[in-house]
């Protein structure tokens, strides 16, 4: 159970239809997160965006709309984060992954 104090912020960048044995990357992600017990975590899908590969993807594009940018954020305690790190580099493949420094106010719950 996460509570308030000092904390970091995940966020993993990811393309919408990457796969990982089968399934959707973000499904990957997301159940390894419920698995480890992590307090919780959001996916959110864009719009448009661009990644390394500076080909813009929009969903105006019929040929683009299925490489939509996603990004996974949750918010742990560094120690169970750092635990979580070498499988979601792991799964994350091409994606990114960046770690922020945060404090919890307030917990859930």
């Amino acid at each position: 159970m996460l509570i308030p104090g000092k904390a970091v912020k995940v966020s993993i960048y990811l393309t919408d239809g990457a796969s990982h044995h089968g399934e959707s990357v973000c499904s990957s992600i997301l159940n390894f997160l419920f698995n480890s017990g992590v307090a919780g975590a959001t996916a959110l899908k864009g719009f448009a965006g661009f990644g390394s590969d500076h080909h813009l993807h929009t969903t105006t594009s019929l040929f683009l709309a299925d490489r939509l940018p996603v990004k996974i954020e949750f918010i742990e305690t560094r120690e169970k984060a750092d635990e979580l790190m070498p499988k979601l580099i792991e799964l994350a493949r091409t994606g990114m992954i960046e770690v922020q420094e945060t404090t919890v106010v307030k917990a859930a719950g």
